[in-house]
């Protein structure tokens, strides 16, 4: 590949500086308009000072990966309607023997749900249970938050849908979607198991003094499911599903993930799976899909609820929302 001429290096390396500069500091002072603007604006500014022509740029876009991601996020967002998440989050504590076991199961359930709907998703829609247990526990978070997001990165390593790197990978190179699992399965394994024992050791005597309480969370979550038992109608009328559209909506994804492993096009079947699900809805699709834009906003206000007695807690989150959650 030849290399281009001194102007172009030098004005794509200033188009490069002035992305790299938004991306890794969104509200710099002279230029405030966050990570997506500053992309875009990156992009642009290639085109304009000619280091790429617009054929180039247009062609540059990856419509399968994007259509795959798109498609498994619709899929996550009716999936967390369906509750699947909060039964994720019973598994944290239901019958547990303490805090270390408790790290564990977060480790293994992290993983296995960021392989399953991305790393992203998972540690947006577990956050929340963590948490809770936390605070029901008047336990510190941090080892629990960091084993979330860094099991969630390991876990998603082992499927092409578990995070947009993968979907490149798989889809450029033609990788099956059951080749690319074989090969990187213990791997992962391997990194599940040593990032949980690096995490008991590093805060061995901070889960040995908590006080263990036996299912926390399944209390609080059976607790939470009886007191809204009278409302339920209109939960469901707020966008809550009956039982027969959560048990569609399990069955279409397991659907999903067979279609995938019978090598059929990722991005065209997670799209049909994404289609069908809001028509099962059978109603506007479009509230559901403005859940894709609002993560960090639902986070936030989660943390300004916990109040200030959580110390350490506010870096913690804000060093998660950055490079852990989806920007937007």
């Amino acid at each position: 590949m030849a290399l281009g001429s001194f102007k172009k290096v030098v004005l794509g390396s200033v188009a490069f500086a002035i992305f790299w500069i938004l991306a890794v500091f969104p509200a710099v002072p002279f230029l405030p308009i966050g990570r997506t603007a500053g992309s875009i604006l990156g992009a642009i500014l290639m085109v304009i000072f000619k280091v790429i022509t617009p054929e180039q740029a247009y062609s540059a876009i990856n419509l399968p990966v994007l259509g795959l991601l798109f498609g498994t996020m619709v899929v996550s967002i009716y999936l967390e309607r369906a509750d699947m998440f909060k039964h994720l989050g019973v598994l944290f504590s239901w019958k547990s023997w303490g805090a270390k076991d408790m790290l564990c199961r977060i480790c293994i359930v992290s993983a296995i749900s960021s392989a399953l709907f991305t790393n992203d998703t998972a540690c947006f829609f577990l956050t929340e249970f963590i948490l809770k247990i936390a605070r029901q526990n008047n336990i510190r978070p941090e080892p629990f938050l960091l084993g979330l997001a860094s099991s969630s990165n390991i876990g998603s390593s082992a499927t092409p849908i578990g995070n947009p790197q993968n979907l490149i990978i798989a889809i450029q190179s033609g990788i099956s979607f059951g080749e690319f699992v074989l090969g990187l399965l213990p791997a992962v394994l391997v990194g599940v198991f040593v990032n949980a024992l690096i995490l008991i050791c590093m805060f061995w005597r901070l889960l040995s003094d908590v006080k263990e309480e036996e299912d926390a969370l399944y209390e609080i979550i059976v607790q939470e499911d009886s007191e809204s038992g009278p409302q339920q109608s209109t939960e469901e009328s707020k966008g809550l599903l009956n039982r027969w559209k959560r048990l569609c909506i399990y069955l279409g994804t397991v659907g999903m993930l067979v279609a995938f492993l019978m090598r059929l096009d990722m991005s065209w079947t997670a799209l049909t799976a994404a289609l069908s699900f809001a028509i099962l809805d059978f109603e506007d699709a479009g509230p559901c899909l403005q859940k894709l834009l609002l993560p960090l906003q639902y986070l936030l206000v989660k943390r300004r609820k916990l109040g200030s007695s959580w110390h350490g807690l506010a870096q913690l989150l804000e060093t998660f929302r950055y490079w852990v959650l989806p920007q937007t």
